[in-house]
């Protein structure tokens, strides 16, 4: 009997052992997002209103998208990460891949989005060759957003970035400079208002399109309008990135329908990059 009892004792043991193990498993399985209801992190601007257009699409088939606005380019991975969002739109590809090498973020693109070609815009000058020698020029302080806004400006001959540089590359990377023209890193969203301090500023469009900006009629140089190589994507966690619901919302947004409204209401500022 005793020996009897010491096997239950040990069997019984086991078990509560392997269902303890068993339910810290079944905590850490990864859950599909909610097939009805959803949270879409996005920048102010026409990420915002582009998402907004596909979440009326998809109400018509009871799937319910809210949108949160940032202003920054930084919360919206932080917050998707941290399981605050369900998914965001508003970040190139190579911003993303950044990012997620930085801050080992578990995030990842689920499908391409739009394009948003750079501008350089000002209101003193109306062509960059006519910069003088200590003229100051703004571009943006996020890594990636930087590196696009010397590029456009080595291509449009004001400075010479060093052979090599990455994606990183920040005004420390300049290797020419014949103007000593002095580069001014802000905050994306702060330029615009920062505009009439500056020579010129590199501004993202979103952020120009706040401030009553467009690549067609404002911008003094820009990147190229069609195949733009530094396209946005909609991220996901990566555990969710098969979910049915990630594939809906893809649907909605590269509709001919989401595609039109584009077209019509930027102008050719923002671009379908799908």
């Amino acid at each position: 009997m005793k020996k009897l009892g010491k096997g239950i004792l040990l069997s019984v043991a086991v078990l509560a052992v392997g269902g303890l193990l068993a339910g810290c498993g079944s905590k850490d399985e990864a859950k599909p997002l909610d097939e009805k209801k959803v949270t879409i992190g996005v920048t102010s601007g026409p990420h915002q209103q582009i998402i907004e257009e596909v979440a009326r699409q998809a109400k018509k088939d009871g799937i319910e998208i809210n949108v949160k606005s940032f202003d920054d380019y930084n919360t919206p991975n932080s917050a998707l990460s941290d399981g605050d969002l369900d998914g965001n739109s508003y970040q190139t590809f190579s911003f993303l891949e950044q990012q997620v090498k930085d801050k080992d973020y578990k995030i990842e693109s689920a499908f391409k989005t739009v394009a948003f070609p750079l501008g350089v815009y000002s209101k003193k000058i109306t062509d960059l060759s006519k910069l003088q020698s200590g003229d100051k020029i703004g571009v943006p302080n996020d890594p990636t957003n930087e590196y696009r806004a010397l590029k456009l400006l080595e291509e449009a001959g004001v400075l010479k970035l060093k052979d090599g540089v990455e994606v990183k590359a920040t005004k420390n990377d300049v290797d020419k400079n014949p103007k000593n023209i002095e580069i001014v890193e802000l905050e994306a969203s702060q330029i615009p208002s920062q505009l009439d301090e500056l020579a010129a500023a590199a501004i993202n469009t979103n952020f120009a399109f706040g401030a009553g900006l467009t690549i067609n009629d404002d911008a003094i140089y820009n990147e190229p309008l069609k195949d733009n190589p530094n396209y946005n994507v909609f991220a996901v966690r990566t555990e969710n990135k098969d979910d049915k619901i990630v594939k809906e919302i893809k649907k909605y947004y590269q509709s001919d329908e989401t595609k039109k409204f584009i077209e019509k209401e930027f102008k050719g500022s923002v671009v379908p990059a799908f």
